[in-house]
């Protein structure tokens, strides 16, 4: 018989596609009180139905709206998912408006969202800070010089963290995923080409796969810290993009 989890509420940014949606519906089976942050309100509506959470509808570089709708919640686990990554190209040819845009997101918001919620985790010894990173954040890989930086930040943020909140009890805890299938090089691509170029005769992780390993992280016992986790598919090299097609025998 496992032991009941020492957590009962969680919020999870980036909550309506991908590895956000599947994660609240993760944890929700788990029986966690579970806030759904995002944009979209219809999908927000349908995770409410589905599986009970509680849609926080906002922008999530607006850390003000999203305190406010949470005031006096207390939170056990942050899962900052939400990111971009809203152009690929080489630096020099970059709009300077989708580097403010990566960083806010990739890195800015998770910042200032640990910012309003651990104060609290501290005060009761009780928390979990998780963090979708990238191995976009671990290795070069062309044109995407921005959104790398973006990421690299926020896997140095968690080093660092862990280092403050030595003998606090809250854990942090980075997951950095190889090739998932989601949405995210949906507006960096033109036209249908993520699917094709990225996805089509591959075997990606699927983003049911990276909320098991959350929901795992999260159940083991206080005491241990599953600080960082890479995940890559079977199929690719984990020092970069190589990726092999599968062929059936």
């Amino acid at each position: 018989m496992s032991e009941p989890l020492p957590y009962r509420v969680a919020v999870v940014t980036g909550a309506t596609s991908g590895i956000g949606r599947a994660t609240v519906t993760k944890l929700c089976a788990l029986g966690l009180t579970v806030y759904a942050v995002g944009r979209n309100e219809g999908v927000l509506d349908e995770l409410a139905r589905d599986c009970g959470a509680k849609p926080v509808q906002a922008d999530v570089r607006d850390t003000a709206a999203i305190a406010r709708q949470l005031d006096g919640v207390e939170v056990d686990i942050l899962i900052n998912n939400a990111g971009i990554l809203s152009t690929r190209a080489t630096f020099s040819e970059i709009d300077p408006a989708e580097i403010d845009a990566m960083i806010d997101v990739n890195l800015k918001a998770p910042m200032h969202l640990t910012r309003v919620f651990l104060p609290g985790m501290v005060a009761r010894k009780r928390g979990h800070l998780i963090y979708i990173g990238s191995s976009g954040g671990q290795a070069p890989y062309p044109s995407m010089s921005a959104y790398g930086a973006s990421k690299a930040g926020l896997s140095l943020f968690c080093d660092n963290l862990r280092c403050d909140l030595l003998g606090t009890s809250v854990r942090v805890t980075e997951v950095v995923p190889g090739r998932v299938l989601t949405d995210l090089y949906r507006t960096a691509m033109a036209g249908n080409q993520a699917r094709e170029l990225l996805y089509d005769g591959y075997r990606p992780i699927q983003p049911a796969n990276i909320a098991s390993i959350i929901a795992h992280a999260i159940e083991l016992p206080v005491f241990v810290d599953v600080s960082r986790i890479e995940v890559f598919p079977t199929d690719q090299a984990t020092g970069g993009g190589t990726m092999v097609k599968f062929e059936e025998q």
